[in-house]
C-alpha cells in the first residue's frame, strides 16, 4: 500500500485548471452594469478575483462570459497568457460545463479543476492552498465551506409560516472554490440540468461524496449592492493584516 506521502507527491504532479463562471448579468445587483465589472477598492471585481487565482500559478484560467459581453475583451487582463475565454450560458451550470468541456483535449482525467465564483473576490489564498493540500490523493474532491452560525428555520414558501427549526450543527454554508477531478466533474455536469447551483451538488447527484474543508467568513459572495461596502471593509482589513494598502492586494 502506498504511503500518504507517496499519494501526495503523485498528486502534486497533476495539473490544476481554474474555471471562473462570469456570465451573470447582475439582475439582483440593481444596476445596468454586471456586478463583476463594478469597482471594489479601485479595481473591477473580476480583476480582483482573477489576480488572486492567477497567484496560484495554475495551468490556465478559463473565464466563461456572456456572449453579449463587450467589456471583458476590452480589459488588458483578458489577454493574460494564462487566461482563456469561452461563452457561458444562462445558468451557472451551463457556464461551468462550457469551460470544463473546453479543456477536454488537454486535461487529464485525474487533473484538478478549481471552480471559483467571479463574485467572491475576497477569498484567501491560504484557504485555497489548504483546500488543495487537504484533498491531495482524494479520488473525488471537495469544497470550501463554513459552519452555519445563524438559527435556521424551515418555512412554507407560500404562507411564510415556520414549520421547523433545523439542527444547525450539521449545516454548512457552501463557498467556492470547489475542487474536483476533471473526469469526475465533467461526467457529473453532463448528467444534471442547469438547476444545480454548485459543482458539489452535481457530484452528489452522481452518487459521489465530496469533502468539506473549512474556509473563512471573509469569502463573501457579492450578490447585492450593499455587499460592496462589506467586501471593501474586508479587503481593507486583509491589506492591514498584510501590511499593505487595499490597492496592493
Amino acid at each position: 500500500m502506498r504511503s500518504p506521502n507517496e499519494i501526495f507527491n503523485e498528486d502534486r504532479a497533476m495539473k490544476t485548471w481554474v474555471v471562473v463562471p462570469a456570465a451573470g448579468t447582475g439582475s439582483r445587483f440593481g444596476v445596468g452594469t454586471p456586478k463583476q465589472y463594478h469597482r471594489l477598492a479601485g479595481e473591477p471585481i473580476i480583476v480582483r478575483t482573477l489576480h488572486r487565482l492567477l497567484s496560484l500559478e495554475p495551468e490556465a484560467v478559463v473565464v466563461a462570459v456572456h456572449k453579449a459581453d463587450q467589456r471583458w475583451q476590452q480589459m488588458p487582463l483578458s489577454r493574460h497568457p494564462k487566461i482563456r475565454t469561452v461563452h457561458g450560458g444562462h445558468e451557472r451550470a451551463d457556464s461551468v460545463r462550457a469551460a470544463v468541456a473546453s479543456l477536454a483535449a488537454e486535461a487529464g482525467e485525474d487533473d484538478w479543476v478549481l471552480v471559483h465564483d467571479v463574485a467572491r473576490p475576497c477569498v484567501l489564498i491560504s484557504d485555497i492552498r489548504r483546500l488543495i493540500a487537504t484533498l491531495a490523493g482524494h479520488p473525488v474532491g471537495g469544497i470550501l465551506a463554513t459552519p452555519v452560525s445563524d438559527t435556521i428555520k424551515r418555512v412554507e414558501p407560500d404562507s411564510c409560516q415556520i414549520r421547523n427549526t433545523e439542527d444547525r450543527t450539521r449545516l454548512w454554508s457552501a463557498q467556492t472554490p470547489q475542487l474536483f477531478r476533471y473526469a469526475v466533474l465533467r461526467k457529473a455536469l453532463a448528467s444534471v440540468d442547469s438547476s444545480v447551483t454548485d459543482e458539489a451538488g452535481a457530484v452528489e447527484k452522481a452518487g459521489l461524496t465530496p469533502l468539506v474543508v473549512e474556509g473563512s467568513r471573509d469569502n463573501i459572495k457579492i450578490t447585492r449592492r450593499e455587499d460592496i461596502a462589506i467586501a471593501t471593509a474586508i479587503i481593507e482589513f486583509q491589506a492591514t493584516q498584510q501590511g499593505q494598502t487595499a490597492s496592493d492586494i
